[in-house]
């Protein structure tokens, strides 16, 4: 028996299992220490063991993990982070019976996105895949109050089950025809590409992944998903499910889907980000909903992230790296708006970019921040969101010919920028311009911040800062 590798395999889902013993210490507590107390003390409480046991995490993947390259190092780090303020924003603004429960499953559904993000077969890949979203298929309908929510989960889930079996199913055939799980030893197997089999097992592949990953023309669940979920949940699905989603795509490509002799898969890739870019910026003109704003602003960032995965399967390109650093900002980013949304949402309700008039009077942080948010995600320097394009722009230039298709994609990329800035700059009209009494009718009052979203708000917006002043 060899110990040493025993102890090894231990210690690489270490963090996971703390996650999902977190999970469970939560529900028994609830169900006995603080069974019959206040909703604020069973809140604080079932968050706190929550946050104890995604710190014991961070700290197992640090003393314990085996580092393999620094995307996976990074890409465990960066969940661990974005849960960290979901729950804190959770401890805030959360109005929501049953916390415990929802606890548990945002700690259930981050041991998913873990597996996700440093899975190197399928068979890992899609216990992640699976356990993140049945996780997700409950958060997003928790809220029973609401008849958005229940249409939200109904709508996720059937997708997500679509989703799963395309997946699945062009697992299978790939296991079929490579005899092996692993994502090396696929790549390996030239008898996939020779087979029209094998080009249909990876164009399923590549379905199932653009279901996940919101891209058009499989971003349909988005919408309804941003829209219906609890605040929190929708910002879990907007920034680590997002992130986990295309590193794991990412690994992948770069083993599997972009050979010499298989162009077909490129010009997949291609469409995917076109449609991408054109229908999430086009149709995010039309939004007067801030939370469906921001899903088809993440059906376009989308497609700029396909052009990264495709990049950064290039041997001399870095764009491994700016994927991590541009999925990752790009959370922080997204995760902040919902919160600050969250916070306006419990002050007397934030669903219409209107809902935001006036901001800038009741709550100068809350609007500080989401200034810093938005301007992120418009690509505005000197914040991250800019310098995450830039980069990922720069690299596909560098290795792309040009007049290659890749090429004019990125000028396709860019020319839409300038539109996604128009959209973006409605809502910071709404909370700096715009008229209170005239638009909105009623916008008085200040807004009072609880402390842990006003902490895990300031945290992300001082990220999205220091992270955009770092490649400079």
């Amino acid at each position: 028996m060899n110990t040493h590798s025993d102890y090894s395999f231990f210690f690489a889902f270490l963090p996971e299992a703390l996650l999902v013993f977190g999970a469970l210490v939560v529900l028994a507590a609830d169900l006995s220490l603080v069974r019959g107390r206040s909703h604020a003390l069973r809140t604080d409480f079932a968050v706190a063991v929550a946050l104890a046991a995604t710190v014991a995490a961070f700290a197992a993947a640090f003393f314990f993990g085996e580092f393999v390259s620094l995307e996976l190092f990074g890409s465990r780090f960066a969940l661990l982070a974005l849960g960290v303020l979901a729950l804190l924003l959770l401890a805030g603004t959360s109005r929501l019976k049953n916390t415990a429960e929802h606890v548990a499953l945002v700690l259930f559904a981050l041991t998913g996105l873990m597996l996700m993000s440093s899975a190197t077969n399928t068979l890992v890949a899609f216990l992640g895949l699976e356990l993140a979203g049945l996780s997700f298929y409950i958060l997003v309908g928790f809220d029973k109050t609401r008849r958005e929510s229940a249409e939200a989960g109904l709508k996720y889930f059937l997708y997500g089950g679509m989703a799963s079996a395309f997946l699945l199913f062009g697992f299978s055939l790939l296991y079929g025809l490579s005899n092996s799980l692993d994502f090396n030893k696929i790549g390996a197997t030239q008898a996939i590409f020779d087979t029209p089999l094998g080009v249909v097992a990876l164009v399923m592949v590549l379905v199932g992944f653009a279901y996940k990953a919101a891209a058009a023309p499989f971003h349909h669940w988005a919408p309804d998903a941003y829209q219906g979920a609890p605040v929190t949940t929708a910002a879990l699905v907007a920034s680590a499910s997002k992130l986990a989603g295309f590193m794991l795509l990412a690994r992948f490509s770069s083993e599997v889907f972009f050979r010499e002799d298989l162009p077909v898969m490129r010009w997949v890739f291609v469409c995917l980000v076109i449609a991408s870019l054109l229908l999430g910026n086009i149709a995010a003109l039309a939004q007067t909903n801030v939370r469906r704003l921001l899903a088809y602003s993440a059906i376009a960032h989308a497609g700029v992230l396909f052009i990264a995965v495709y990049t950064q399967a290039h041997p001399k390109s870095m764009a491994h790296y700016w994927l991590l650093y541009y999925v990752f900002t790009y959370g922080l980013a997204t995760l902040g708006v919902f919160g600050c949304i969250a916070v306006v949402e419990n002050n007397g309700g934030c669903q219409k970019i209107l809902d935001l008039v006036g901001l800038w009077k009741r709550s100068r942080l809350l609007s500080s921040c989401l200034l810093v948010f938005v301007l992120s995600l418009a690509g505005v320097p000197p914040l991250a969101g800019f310098f995450a394009k830039f980069a990922v722009f720069r690299e596909t230039l560098g290795v792309c010919k040009p007049g290659s298709e890749f090429f004019w994609l990125v000028l396709l990329a860019i020319a839409m920028s300038a539109v996604a800035l128009y959209y973006y700059l409605q809502i910071l009209k709404a909370v700096f311009v715009a008229d209170p009494v005239k638009e909105h009718g009623d916008a008085s009052g200040l807004i009072k911040t609880p402390l842990p979203a006003a902490v895990a708000i300031v945290l992300a917006a001082a990220a999205v800062i220091v992270l955009g002043l770092v490649p400079c």
